[in-house]
């Protein structure tokens, strides 16, 4: 990921293939363990992003 924003659904699709390519099972072990710390990375991320999200609906219900 760049320093700049990355969406939500970026995330996930980015996520998809890192799971895809996992499950396929034809990485070599070094490669395969270097897209599961991106794939973590990404996680980390896109759960930041829906407690940020979470936290703007409860302001807003609250705010109702």
């Amino acid at each position: 990921m760049t320093g700049e924003e990355t969406s939500f659904e970026q995330l996930l699709a980015e996520l998809e293939e890192i799971a895809d390519s996992l499950e396929v099972g034809n990485l070599p072990l070094d490669e395969a363990l270097r897209s599961f710390e991106v794939g973590i990375e990404r996680l980390r991320v896109a759960a930041a992003l829906l407690d940020a999200a979470h936290g703007r609906v409860e302001e807003l219900v609250e705010g109702a």
